[in-house]
């Protein structure tokens, strides 16, 4: 059940029209407020280690900034305050990006021109439950990412694969990691594809998530 107490929203983006006008959507939704905006990463964390107890429900995080950008604000969040609800922000579905943003403790990540309509429901998704991915960056997860995985077998060298698949590391690293030709481990990736009903290293990376068998 909502109360009258507004949720408490922060703006870290380095674009001030924007910043302007996102603040004025979210003032449109009734149920939030924009506390405090920031114009990069580096400002944002500034004021979190002097307003320690500061109350925030949630914040909208720029990817690309000047100074401190997205992902190295990301990172320290991780570090100092991983009980913050983060959503990324970005022009682009640049995959690798989405997964480093991730799994590095972002809870969602929207493109700058998504709907308003579908920015009020990610808002309110991670606010009150914690996660919210669109259909673009969960991979087209289906059904199998709410189903039981003790149904699924996975074999400890496919456990190991999707960790090292949760990682910044690229295929041919993970093969190399692994002690496993590039062949191999293309052939793991589209057996678990297969197996998991995912289309995309997004979607393992959110089955991981999802399922504990990474933990962020």
């Amino acid at each position: 059940m909502k109360t009258n107490t507004k949720s408490k929203i922060i703006i870290v983006d380095d674009h001030l029209l924007f910043s302007q006008s996102l603040e004025l959507l979210i003032k449109s939704f009734g149920d939030y407020e924009v506390t405090e905006r920031f114009e990069n990463g580096k400002v944002f964390i500034d004021y979190l280690q002097s307003n320690q107890s500061a109350e925030i429900n949630l914040v909208l995080l720029d990817v690309n900034m000047p100074v401190l950008d997205g992902l190295s604000t990301m990172k320290w969040l991780k570090e100092n305050r991983p009980d913050l609800n983060v959503i990324a922000l970005s022009v682009n579905d640049d995959e690798e990006i989405i997964i480093k943003m991730i799994t590095n403790g972002a809870k969602g990540y929207l493109l700058k021109d998504t709907s308003p309509e579908i920015f009020k429901d990610a808002i309110e998704c991670v606010i009150e439950k914690g996660f919210y991915f669109t259909e673009l960056v969960s991979g087209m997860l289906l059904n199998k990412v709410n189903s039981d995985p003790n149904k699924i077998c996975l074999k400890e060298k496919e456990i190991l694969f999707i960790k090292h698949a949760c990682t910044e590391m690229t295929y041919k690293e993970i093969a190399s990691q692994m002690c496993l030709s590039p062949k191999t481990i293309d052939g793991y990736r589209e057996s678990l594809f297969d197996k998991l009903e995912l289309k995309t290293r997004i979607g393992l990376v959110l089955y991981a998530i999802k399922h504990k068998i990474v933990l962020v």
